[in-house]
């Protein structure tokens, strides 16, 4: 895999995929998901077009389905068999998209790398512009896969629970990242969910997912970093990404990883569980 020196080495161009498409080994997969107020149908849009040979990736249920809580993460032999019913390999080259670029498809980057995928890599611009610029769509009838074995090797040291970010939370520990945006992280508007606390942990900073990319596109490594450290991170030190449910706090994770931070993990649970609890700590206002 090759990128410009400013670039992530964990996406890839529309040129760089359209010219391999078909190849051998090269799996493509759709992960659009949708909060409710955006009024789109990731499955419904994927079965109308997708990029040629590309799978859907349900992020609603290839999850832990004996949680309460959204997006959860599966038990190993769970998530290798729907990943290998998707026809996906751990060896595989795998690249994953979603409608608008950088929104949930680093989510399903994360979780396949985390269960031992390590060549998974995120479409730099998404599908929609994908279509835009006139790039191949398939509109027929979404082909079966053909199931693969998928062996998974989870890096669970890459997962924070619950217990461990109270932990965090009271001691200071790691810092945190909140993916969410400001309305949200302050408290001054409501959470999606119905009934759940608005506001954030006390210490997060916030780093709205949306300020790491551009028009679909991750930014560049400087551009992360100058995000990154004015949201308040030191990045010489710990972090745990945080969001909702688990998704959008991905693209920090990604932004992380390609400016060269390593040691960081995503919050399991995330707001769902924080702010859906009634004996956590929670504050309004700024960071």
């Amino acid at each position: 895999m090759t990128t410009a020196p400013d670039q992530s080495p964990f996406v890839v161009s529309f040129d760089w995929l359209n010219s391999r498409i078909g190849e051998p080994g090269l799996k493509i997969v759709d992960a659009s998901w949708y909060l409710p107020a955006q009024n789109r149908d990731g499955a419904a849009e994927f079965a109308a077009a997708r990029i040629p040979g590309a799978v859907f990736f349900d992020q609603d249920s290839i999850v832990d389905k004996t949680s309460n809580l959204p997006h959860t993460i599966p038990q190993p032999a769970e998530f290798a068999r729907a990943a290998g019913a998707l026809g996906l390999s751990e060896s595989d080259t795998i690249v994953v998209y979603d409608g608008p670029g950088m929104f949930t498809a680093p989510r399903v980057w994360w979780l396949l790398r985390i269960f031992g995928a390590g060549n998974t890599y995120v479409l730099d611009g998404g599908f929609d512009s994908w279509k835009q610029q006139g790039l191949p769509v398939e509109t027929t009838q979404a082909a079966q896969p053909v199931p693969a074995e998928f062996s998974p090797t989870l890096n669970d040291r890459a997962i924070t629970a619950f217990e461990q970010m109270r932990s965090i939370v009271d001691t200071g520990s790691s810092q945190i990242a909140d993916a969410r945006g400001p309305g949200r992280f302050t408290g001054v508007e409501a959470e999606p969910r119905a009934g759940m606390r608005s506001g954030h942990m006390p210490g997060a900073r916030n780093v709205p997912f949306l300020i790491l990319s551009e028009g679909g596109k991750l930014k560049s490594i400087p551009e992360l970093r100058e995000a990154l450290e004015a949201s308040g991170l030191d990045l010489d030190k710990p972090v745990v990404t945080t969001c909702g449910s688990g998704v959008t706090a991905a693209v920090i994770t990604l932004a992380l990883q390609s400016v060269g931070h390593r040691n960081n993990t995503l919050y399991d649970g995330s707001w769902s569980e924080w702010g859906g609890r009634e004996d956590t700590p929670i504050v309004t206002g700024e960071a």
